[in-house]
């Protein structure tokens, strides 16, 4: 009798958390391979061929896809946020300091006018802020990513969180751990992802405390020397394009050539070179330095569990008409 009553009320307790443990993985599992393959069939193909084109006409916007993918997905949710511009109460998280230097937002909507073409108000921003990101992986020469899609767009921004979210430039190796382990991407993941500083630049405003007064002694002499001749001023303009390749050797490649760099203290932010000397990290930048195929492998697995970073799905969020404004306020600026 006791063993029936036990049971009974372990039945009763699973069925009060089940809708929590619904509720709580509804995000990630609603989110799957070609969600477009019945409302719109070239989803897939009408971005990858705007990214190609777009590559061919302006290069630097494959290594803008792969910005806008981080700083979209770890502020919250993998839902567009960052593509709103201010209007009807919104502040942009573009307008965040931590959106320094970040580029080709208007060839966002090059891509989405396409797809409207195709399938009106079907595919989401945040789709595209991930499809475009996988394509632009692939024209850097890295890895192809399988990727789920079905994520909706936020009506909102999240621009307070903006600072708190996505770390500094020079921020602790720890803080940068700690805020992709708060995405499931743990330390493994996290040395590859950060391998995408092999591509694009860092602007001279966040390494010149690296080179005046004096040259930071854990750089290499002769990086240095080539961080001087990029950054010739303690006070660089922030307005001026004045910036250092991640990697001069293969600067719009992603390979493993940023962890060949970190061992002989090339990295150029503090938390690059905090890579190849803290012990939780290290073995990983070894690992990846000697083997590009393993550095490719953990990028796809990092890359894969950023986009899914609690995704808006089904009734949440909405898809908007244009990227840049949330539907309840196309009507203002049109």
């Amino acid at each position: 009798m006791a063993t029936k009553r036990h049971h009974h009320l372990c039945s009763s307790y699973f069925f009060l958390l089940l809708p929590l443990l619904l509720q709580f993985y509804s995000g990630e599992s609603q989110l799957q391979f070609n969600y477009y393959a019945e409302s719109c069939p070239k989803a897939e193909d009408i971005i990858k061929q705007q990214v190609i084109n777009l590559y061919n006409k302006h290069g630097n916007t494959a290594v803008s896809w792969v910005r806008n993918l981080f700083h979209d997905c770890i502020v919250k949710s993998c839902d567009a946020s960052l593509l709103l511009k201010k209007a009807g109460g919104i502040v942009s998280e573009q307008a965040s300091e931590r959106s320094f230097g970040m580029r080709n937002f208007r060839y966002v909507d090059t891509i989405k006018e396409a797809l409207e073409e195709e399938c009106p108000v079907t595919v989401s921003c945040a789709d595209i802020v991930a499809l475009s990101a996988r394509e632009g992986i692939v024209m850097l020469g890295g890895p192809r990513i399988e990727m789920k899609t079905g994520r909706r767009d936020s009506k909102e921004s999240y621009f307070t969180e903006v600072d708190k979210l996505i770390p500094n430039h020079n921020d602790s190796l720890s803080t940068v751990l700690s805020a992709f382990q708060s995405t499931g991407i743990d330390v493994e993941g996290t040395v590859a992802l950060l391998g995408a500083h092999s591509v694009g630049r860092v602007h001279c405003v966040n390494l010149v405390h690296r080179l005046y007064p004096t040259v930071d002694p854990s750089l290499n002499p002769e990086c240095g020397e080539y961080l001087k001749r990029r950054c010739p001023t303690p006070n660089p303009d922030p307005k001026a394009v004045l910036y250092a390749r991640n990697d001069p050797e293969t600067p719009m490649i992603i390979d493993n050539n940023y962890y060949k760099n970190l061992l002989n203290q090339k990295g150029l932010l503090i938390v690059d070179q905090q890579l190849a000397s803290d012990p939780r990290t290290a073995p990983f930048v070894e690992k990846m330095a000697a083997d590009n195929g393993y550095f490719h492998q953990q990028f796809s697995r990092a890359v894969g569990l950023l986009s899914e970073n609690n995704p808006l799905t089904e009734d949440q969020g909405e898809i908007r008409k244009d990227c840049r404004y949330a539907n309840s306020n196309t009507h203002n600026v049109y």
